[in-house]
């Protein structure tokens, strides 16, 4: 019908009387701004959620965001990334000092109760001008990781590894026949403190870890050690069967300690001149590779009702072995 409105198609106009009765708001620009887009797709490198982005090194700056890149702000009562530099403990404390470890900084919990072995630790910080600083317990507990520091705590500076050739050449040189200890995936820190000790006691002249697959010298095989790192050397070899190969070049004879080895370790030829001692790991001994580069394997006889013994138990007795057949 002519003039009909609501006919199919039609629009309605509103004139100046008619008001904004019936309008529909606009977009205000939001359509459009939305199809500009957000610029080029980032590199599938640069997305953090991408399994390329987590191929990078963790020391790649290009890891790290543009507004997390540059310095940081560093606070003292933070708690530190891991208690690998940490010594703590009454006795630990003490024995670090004794033993000449570089300590970066010391602490001493305010109020704590005093025995002869705060007495002693406070003496030797005075009489080697070491300085301790005061902290809460919570502070404490807060810079250790909630670790039972008993009132005292060491940090160190990261520990320094020295070059497996730098352990050869001092072997070699070293007065009596050279023995060096090498450690094949040793994972338990306690263990690997533990032999580095007994590597001390039997007259070792360095001791040799993987940078892979073991474990390092932390705090909690400094414990076990007893201080006894700083008076042994330790390597850390990026490939222990190639430094294996370069101690055999020299004229080590290279003793892997096996449980189903033919020699008794009492037995071992040669065990009167350079002998590299090599202990496997806690549950599955020796690798492939390793015991392929050894040039004898030799066991420790044990009662038939135990299966093995401890890492570092079967170290000790190996160690004391070699030195007693070298009289």
């Amino acid at each position: 019908m002519p003039g009909n409105s609501s006919r199919k198609g039609a629009v309605r106009k509103h004139g100046k009387g008619t008001g904004n009765a019936g309008n529909t708001a606009g977009s205000g620009g939001r359509v459009r701004r939305g199809l500009e887009g957000k610029g080029p797709t980032p590199k599938a490198e640069d997305r953090p959620y991408h399994k390329s982005y987590r191929k990078r090194g963790p020391e790649d700056p290009a890891r790290t965001p543009p507004h997390r890149q540059g310095p940081r702000r560093e606070f003292t009562t933070r708690a530190p990334k891991s208690s690998d530099d940490w010594v703590i403990g009454r006795n630990p404390v003490l024995e670090a000092l004794q033993a000449g470890l570089p300590v970066k900084r010391a602490y001493v919990a305010e109020g704590v109760e005093r025995d002869d072995r705060l007495r002693d630790i406070l003496k030797f910080a005075a009489d080697n001008q070491i300085p301790l600083m005061q902290a809460t317990r919570n502070e404490l507990d807060k810079l250790t990781g909630g670790a039972v520091h008993q009132g005292v705590a060491l940090l160190l500076p990261p520990f320094e590894y020295l070059h497996p050739d730098d352990v050869l050449g001092e072997a070699l040189h070293a007065e009596g026949p050279a023995l060096v200890v090498a450690l094949d995936s040793i994972t338990d820190p306690r263990n690997l403190g533990a032999i580095v000790r007994s590597a001390a006691a039997f007259g070792a002249h360095g001791v040799i870890i993987p940078e892979r697959r073991s474990a390092h010298m932390t705090a909690a095989a400094w414990k076990t050690s007893a201080g006894a790192a700083a008076r042994v050397p330790v390597a850390l070899a990026t490939n222990l069967n190639r430094t294996l190969k370069s101690f055999a070049d020299a004229g080590f004879v290279v003793v892997g300690l096996a449980g189903e080895g033919d020699t008794d370790i009492g037995a071992v030829p040669g065990v009167d001149g350079p002998v590299v001692l090599v202990i496997g790991s806690e549950g599955d001994g020796l690798s492939r590779l390793v015991r392929q580069n050894c040039d004898v394997l030799a066991s420790i006889p044990i009662g038939s009702k135990v299966e093995s013994l401890n890492a570092s138990v079967a170290a000790s007795i190996a160690l004391y072995e070699i030195s007693r057949c070298r009289g």
